[in-house]
């Protein structure tokens, strides 16, 4: 059995200095390290919002796209079936051809359609005119510089 000599595991430990610089380095970020991710971090969200933005009005172009092709095609569709134009858009749901009047995605609602009627009736002169076309509500230009007003 051996039995250590408690000074010789002193000597082993090395005693620290108070003059002497320290080799553990502690663990964390330093101030400017922090300040150095923020900048980039904020240039990164300073490129990226305006792109989200941009997507965004995208989506919605591309929505009242299909809105108008879908309320246009549906009044062409009722025009042919009852040999006569729809007096307002409400009939297109009344007689299933829509569900429900689609919204208009710039302006989020679906009381902003403007309506264009038709000079002439296509049912004959003993008809009221109906809507012959349909446009978008909303003020403003789409991304391509064209007015809402004149799709």
């Amino acid at each position: 059995m051996c039995i250590q000599n408690p000074s010789k595991k002193a000597a082993m430990e090395r005693p620290i200095r108070s003059g002497e610089p320290q080799t553990r380095r502690e663990f964390g970020f330093t101030l400017i390290e922090l300040m150095i991710v923020m900048a980039i971090v904020s240039i990164l969200v300073a490129i990226a919002v305006p792109i989200y933005q941009k997507s965004i009005i995208r989506a919605k172009e591309s929505v009242l796209r299909n809105n108008l092709f879908t309320l246009r095609q549906m009044i062409d569709e009722y025009t042919v079936d009852k040999q006569h134009a729809p007096e307002t858009l409400d009939d297109l749901v009344s007689e299933g051809y829509l569900r429900q009047i689609p919204i208009d995605p710039i302006t989020g609602s679906n009381q902003t359609w403007k309506t264009i009627m038709e000079d002439t009736p296509v049912g004959g002169e003993n008809q009221p005119p109906g809507i012959f076309d349909v446009k978008s509500g909303a003020d403003g230009n789409s991304l391509d510089g064209t007015a809402y007003a004149d799709w």
